[in-house]
């Protein structure tokens, strides 16, 4: 069993377990026990009343965050020789097309986002077992296959995110960094909240978000109450 630091446990010695925040007072109170000694990450947990082996109750979407996820992402664009410049000027880290899907084909995944034209898609299926359990694989839900392949990369440059529930009923997210302030925190978490409201399934009875907890990559959970999440 993993030992806890002295700074982990002055950290859990400050959250209490049963008291709920709002959005803003979590995104505080993650900055104010974080104590790494390098910019951690801020994730959001939401769980749903939602069973994901049923197709009419999967939770899935993309969400641009207002202020950015504050991580670099990289970008492959598999696109025509037409649309490359326009690729490369959004601010895709590469570029190209048969020389990555052989780079892929040879096992080379170090990318964040795959975006690409409906054209290209048939050259991409092969490679689903490749790209498929990495969630490399480009779809037209998320955004990232379209004609737009410029508009596509600046929207995933800018803070745009896709997002699924897993087969716990848990929405995980990166919502942003610990050197952000809290309101830019709570800004990002509200967006996402919001939207995962919108995406309730018709099929789910009564009570649809069961919890949600903020916590940066080294801080114990702080719980939000779920029925103020929007203010």
């Amino acid at each position: 069993m993993a030992q806890i630091t002295k700074k982990q446990k002055e950290a859990r010695a400050k959250v209490d377990k049963n008291q709920l925040h709002t959005v803003l007072e979590a995104s505080q109170k993650v900055k104010d026990i974080s104590s790494a000694n390098f910019d951690e990450s801020v994730d959001i947990a939401i769980r749903l009343n939602v069973d994901p082996r049923k197709a009419n109750q999967m939770v899935r979407g993309v969400v641009t965050l207002p202020n950015g996820t504050g991580k670099e992402t990289t970008v492959l664009a598999l696109v025509t020789p037409d649309k490359e410049e326009a690729a490369k000027a959004a601010g895709a880290d590469y570029v190209g097309l048969d020389e990555y899907l052989t780079k892929i084909k040879g096992g080379w995944t170090d990318v964040d986002v795959i975006v690409t034209m409906p054209s290209v898609m048939g050259k991409l299926g092969p490679l689903g077992r490749i790209l498929g359990p990495r969630g490399l694989m480009p779809n037209p839900k998320t955004g990232t296959v379209t004609m737009d392949v410029a508009k596509a990369v600046a929207d995933v440059k800018g803070g745009k995110i896709d997002f699924k529930v897993d087969k716990t009923g848990i929405v995980h997210a990166l919502i942003g960094k610990t050197s952000f302030d809290a309101e830019k925190i709570a800004g990002n978490a509200r967006e996402l909240l919001s939207t995962v409201v919108k995406l309730k399934p018709q099929t789910v009875k009564g009570v649809y978000i069961k919890s949600i907890y903020l916590s940066s990559t080294m801080s114990p959970a702080v719980q939000i109450d779920t029925k103020r999440f929007t203010e």
